[in-house]
């Protein structure tokens, strides 16, 4: 029986260079490998390309990879919530792509599938589409857009096997399966890890020929990037 299971993150990581591309899992603060990241900065790695939906808060997530200048270029969809963010990309310190959330997320399901391009509607005739190819498809002009890759990808899933067969729970889907087939090395951090066998096959959203390692995190915050409640 194949077993993917490391003893922590620092044996994970092994393998993680200065100038490497990495993904990293999640929505929001939602579903990020939170191990993954604090070992990240233990390690010091920079010079990196991040690919994510977002970019963390500025304590928490991503955001403490900014603070640290470990990041070189961040290629993401949303970055609201990262005021440091903000400042080194206006201090031009940041290199940043943004990109239309379905077309990232499609480049990097693209990349896992193996699929070097597809087109898309999405940003024709903004600063999106500005050196990209286009072309007519049934009266109606479309993008070029290619696929996307890491040497890394970081996911956290609910509970995972020793196989690396994942179940991710609720919004933590969203990012994590399609950043999972599209790296390289994918390393999966687990809030509980079984035997493989134990996993019902029929819920397994990512499957285990996609991980290459596997291990149980430990202390998540799990934090709330806007809570809103009722005052009454």
């Amino acid at each position: 029986m194949i077993n993917k299971t490391v003893k922590n993150a620092q044996e994970a990581l092994q393998g993680v260079q200065d100038g490497m591309t990495f993904m990293l899992g999640g929505f929001g603060l939602c579903g990020i490998p939170e191990n993954a990241i604090k070992e990240l900065l233990r390690l010091g790695v920079k010079d990196l390309t991040c690919i994510s939906n977002n970019a963390g808060v500025d304590d928490y997530g991503i955001g403490l990879l900014l603070q640290k200048r470990q990041v070189k270029k961040m290629i993401a969809s949303y970055v609201g919530e990262n005021a440091e963010f903000e400042r080194q990309l206006l201090s031009g310190e940041l290199d940043v792509e943004l990109i239309p959330q379905g077309t990232l997320a499609e480049r990097i399901r693209a990349g896992g599938a193996g699929i070097p391009a597809f087109f898309t509607p999405a940003g024709y005739g903004t600063e999106v589409g500005e050196g990209k190819e286009s072309r007519e498809f049934n009266g109606k002009m479309y993008l070029m857009e290619q696929w996307l890759k890491a040497d890394f990808s970081f996911v956290k899933a609910w509970k995972g096997d020793t196989a690396g067969n994942l179940i991710y729970k609720g919004t933590a889907r969203n990012f994590n399966p399609m950043m999972a087939a599209a790296g390289k090395i994918t390393v999966a951090e687990v809030e509980e890890l079984v035997p493989a066998g134990e996993l019902d096959p029929n819920m397994i959203h990512t499957p285990g020929i996609y991980v290459q390692r596997i291990f149980q995190g430990e202390k998540y915050e799990k934090r709330i990037e806007q809570r809103t409640v009722r005052t009454a």
